[in-house]
């Protein structure tokens, strides 16, 4: 561990010196630009000075650069989440959340000709709230047959008999939210004022 934060410390006097010749400036402008004497930043480039955090975050703001790209810190992990789809009776549902319990949300892709009719029907725990990204939607619920649209939301209890399914043409992809214990969408429709 000390041996690895030697070479970041050991490294960053070297790195200094690129950016500055790489921006084409001198130390005297530096030093003008930061209010760090000529010979501090000389000695900094050369490695006879440690870097400290009083004299990096000037350098950055002169450079314009992270802090981290001045001491040349690792790179962070991949941020991304990279979910495993599931495949359930030809849908395929990309998990957007990552914790078990609550409220869940899902993207899901469904093919044309999905099933459909009063027959497939469902009830269960928990409220759902759809909303249409592409394609079109058949949302069977209860009594009701609507065709939604993108940019179309439906919310529902989902003790109500309910199936989803794709008339066509073509794919259909859908944002869901579901609370398996009944959990709602709290959505605000103007921000507060305060």
């Amino acid at each position: 561990m000390a041996n690895d934060e030697a070479a970041v410390l050991e490294s960053v006097g070297p790195r200094l010196r690129a950016l500055r010749k790489q921006r084409g400036t001198t130390l005297t402008q530096l030093s003008d630009a930061t209010g760090i004497s000529v010979s501090t930043l000389s000695r900094l480039e050369s490695g006879g000075r440690k870097p400290t955090l009083e004299l990096l975050l000037p350098l950055a703001r002169a450079h314009q650069v992270p802090l981290d790209e001045l001491v040349g810190a690792p790179a962070t992990g991949d941020p991304r989440v990279r979910a495993q789809p599931i495949v359930r009776h030809g849908v395929t549902f990309l998990p957007l959340t990552r914790r078990p319990g609550g409220l869940q949300a899902f993207k899901q892709i469904l093919p044309p000709g999905t099933p459909s009719g009063r027959h497939h029907q469902q009830s269960h725990e928990g409220y759902e709230w759809l909303y249409v990204l592409s394609g079109r939607l058949r949302l069977l619920l209860g009594d009701n047959d609507l065709i939604l649209s993108p940019g179309e939301v439906a919310e529902f209890d989902t003790h109500v008999p309910h199936c989803i399914a794709n008339p066509g043409p073509g794919p259909a992809e859908v944002l869901s939210l579901f609370g398996p214990q009944g959990e709602r969408l709290h959505v605000r429709a103007r921000p507060t004022t305060r």
